[in-house]
């Protein structure tokens, strides 16, 4: 059964001007975990105690793929500290899209996380599908590229729906490799542009990717909304009431 976690980032003005209290609302709202993508100074001790305060789980952490990079180890130790053992790459822009080179890069920093203790994982938009190397998307290339061993799946459903692909196709494709999936919804506006919203008041089928997920063996469905119509703290409250709503149905997903 999936347990739910929240991508920091969606509240990340609300922590820049509150770091601590936002964790906390995190914390009271239900959430089991978090993910992050930036620390706002503090320190790992800090970031360890606020999450021992709240019972919150760091469930893994967003960093720049330059950062991996180039300060490996020392993000390795940071996060290793505030126990989480999970880093991501979550980005690459246009001009970092070397495929075999970031195939490789994957490979130097995956090793050096195996070899220090935590887990690499890479995760996706949508350009990972729509770009293709050798008539693979990018994303089936660098997962073929990097060992399991080397490099996990970290999958945004939402973004590969909008890619042009099955989501629930792609939870089953990498089963076993799949620790933690970004739980989103989306719909497309008149223009074909995607515009991220509270669960169930999109076009994804959530339900079907969250009974993918179980069955494959996810352990953390994380919720994460790019950009939120009304405060961000009200859609991340909205999003847990449809998820809450689904596990009292029966649904594969703890509360």
């Amino acid at each position: 059964m999936l347990k739910v976690g929240l991508q920091l980032y969606t509240l990340r003005d609300e922590l820049e001007q509150d770091f601590e209290g936002t964790i906390r609302k995190v914390a009271e709202l239900g959430y089991s975990g978090v993910e992050f993508f930036h620390y706002f100074g503090r320190t790992a001790e800090q970031v360890k105690a606020l999450l021992e305060e709240t019972g919150l789980v760091a469930l893994g952490a967003h960093r720049p793929y330059d950062v991996m990079l180039n300060d490996t180890e020392q993000e390795i130790s940071f996060n290793l500290e505030i126990g989480n053992r999970n880093l991501i790459v979550p980005f690459l822009t246009e001009e970092q899209r070397n495929w075999p080179e970031v195939a490789k890069n994957l490979q130097r920093i995956g090793d050096k996380c195996r070899a220090g203790g935590a887990v690499l994982s890479y995760h996706n938009h949508d350009f990972e599908f729509t770009e293709k190397v050798g008539g693979l998307t990018a994303f089936d290339y660098l997962f073929e590229e990097v060992p399991a061993d080397q490099l996990q799946v970290e999958m945004d459903t939402c973004w590969v729906y909008f890619g042009g692909y099955d989501p629930v196709e792609y939870i089953n494709k990498y089963a076993g490799r799949l620790p933690i999936i970004h739980l989103k919804d989306l719909k497309k506006r008149e223009d074909g542009s995607p515009e991220t919203v509270v669960l169930g008041e999109g076009e994804v089928n959530l339900a079907a990717i969250i009974e993918a997920a179980a069955a494959a063996g996810v352990e953390w469905a994380v919720v994460e909304q790019d950009y939120c119509s009304r405060s961000p703290l009200a859609s991340v409250t909205d999003s847990l009431n449809w998820i809450t709503t689904y596990a009292k149905q029966g649904g594969n997903i703890h509360v």
